[in-house]
């Protein structure tokens, strides 16, 4: 009898693994599946955690307005146009080799970064943990899923996976406030030290070496065409919050980044061995799931950046105690995400991944009603558990759909894909949401701040964009996503060889 993916769809027989290939069962898989989250979790925390230490962050290195930017932008950058790159390099070259090097770039720059005398070397030390983070976040996917054997406990594997990233992005403001208050803004960062240490000695205790390169080179000019194409893209999306979207210097790496990314598609379509086989886009469950993947992505990171200033400049909350507020969010998109595994039986992944999306959809609708009086239950914690639980819902099927299908040398590059959809999405999201917001913003008062009821006017219309485009991902998904088998016709989501 075939193999069926979790939208119950027929799967490919799997093909021996090569003679580099260690045996995918592991004896303890669930330390394996530990280790690979806790790497996880580190990089995706640092894609928020440096929020609320930039006012001290400021005040000690003397930093400029653009120059706070990039301590944020750099990472983003980095950790979203070398993601595809560190896919494509664990299959070929080990997912545990990536995974260490990658954590040991990161916990080194993390370092440089705690200790930096100016703003340049930190700056450069969030473009290197970035780089490690690439690295490393493609293999944490790629060990997870060739731990657990498929079926419904790597159902469960993905959804502590899916879990453990929503929870570092939002555990972000908690993190950050607390050290911050509690120590200085350098122990944002210095705290990757010990964290990083211990993740790397399970690593070495626990995790076992597996590619499925088989003597395969890696496409060097597929390689840095893509690279440089989501680099440059990136950092066009993210000179939108400091220029606009008609300035040249955004528009320029916009259709730069455009430019590039269609010269790839060019090169791979003629490549014998290419860096991303064009025919994995044929697979309906990869394509569709990481449109969804995207599209959720765009909303729930925005969703963290909007709560933590409402709560901070509407509600006058501290950074430590708009981090606790949104702890319950945290915890709902854990809940959300452990659920869906033991949901998908009876639902199916393309059922949860709508009914997930609509939650989400609601939530983010009934926080469009915030105000400058709200209450931390009517405008915090109600749409707040609705939001993330629903993403945490929809996300988990989502991302086993989008590796169900992957033959074993391309395991890590569908990791690397799934990343950057949700990396790339939550960058394009949030560079759009504060456009949004910006524009729906009047400017009162003589020195042109805007009064709180103009922040909440300018919030709460990024919450209502945020709930059209999950209303539009609910019925992509509902279209896009293969059928399981038995609802109508059969469908085969085999990758094209």
């Amino acid at each position: 009898m075939p193999q069926t993916d979790p939208a119950g769809t027929a799967l490919p027989a799997t093909a021996p693994h090569s003679a580099t290939a260690s045996p995918t069962r592991t004896p303890r898989p669930w330390l394996v599946v530990l280790t690979a989250c806790a790497g996880q979790f580190l990089v995706v925390l640092d894609v928020s955690v440096m929020n609320v230490a930039l006012p001290s962050l400021r005040a000690d290195l003397g930093l400029s307005p653009l120059g706070l930017q990039w301590v944020l932008n750099a990472y983003a950058i980095a950790f979203a146009g070398f993601m595809l790159l560190g896919g494509r390099a664990a299959d070929l070259y080990g997912r545990k080799a990536m995974f260490l090097g990658g954590l040991g770039l990161f916990t080194a720059a993390s370092v440089v970064g705690g200790l930096a005398p100016e703003g340049g070397y930190l700056i450069a030390a969030r473009a290197a943990q970035g780089l490690g983070a690439a690295a490393l976040s493609p293999a944490t996917l790629t060990l997870v899923t060739s731990a657990v054997p498929a079926g419904a406990a790597r159902t469960r594997a993905i959804g502590t996976w899916t879990a453990v990233g929503a929870a570092g992005g939002a555990a972000g403001g908690f993190v950050g406030g607390l050290l911050v208050d509690l120590l200085s803004w350098r122990w944002v960062l210095l705290v990757n030290a010990p964290a990083g240490v211990l993740v790397l000695a399970a690593a070495v205790l626990w995790l076992r070496e597996s590619r499925t390169g088989g003597g395969r080179r890696l496409d060097l000019p597929g390689a840095v065409l893509v690279t440089a194409g989501l680099a440059v893209l990136a950092y066009g999306i993210v000179q939108t919050e400091l220029t606009g979207w008609t300035a040249p210097a955004t528009l320029l790496p916009l259709l730069g980044g455009l430019a590039l990314l269609a010269v790839f598609v060019a090169v791979e379509a003629r490549t014998a061995a290419p860096l991303v086989p064009l025919g994995i886009f044929r697979n309906r469950a990869v394509t569709a799931a990481n449109a969804g993947i995207l599209l959720c992505g765009s909303s729930s990171f925005g969703m963290w950046f909007f709560m933590t200033v409402y709560a901070q400049n509407v509600l006058g909350y501290t950074p430590l105690q708009a981090g606790l507020a949104l702890v319950p969010s945290s915890l709902a998109v854990l809940l959300g995400s452990k659920a869906a595994p033991r949901l998908m039986p009876f639902t199916g992944a393309r059922g949860l991944a709508v009914a997930g999306i609509l939650v989400a959809a609601a939530g983010f609708a009934w926080q469009s009603a915030l105000s400058t009086d709200g209450t931390f239950a009517g405008t915090i914690l109600g749409p707040g558990i609705l939001m993330m639980g629903g993403i945490g819902l929809a996300t988990t099927p989502l991302a086993a759909l989008a590796t169900s299908g992957a033959a074993p040398g391309d395991a890590g590059l569908v990791s690397g894909l799934v990343n950057t959809s949700r990396t790339m999405g939550g960058a394009i999201g949030l560079a759009v949401l504060t456009t949004v917001a910006a524009a729906a913003t009047p400017l009162t008062g003589g020195t042109g701040e805007p009064a709180p009821a103009a922040l909440v006017l300018g919030y709460a219309t990024a919450f209502r964009v945020s709930a059209a485009v999950l209303l539009v991902a609910a019925v992509l998904m509902l279209l896009w996503l293969p059928r399981p088998a038995g609802a109508g016709r059969k469908e085969r989501t085999t990758l094209p060889a």
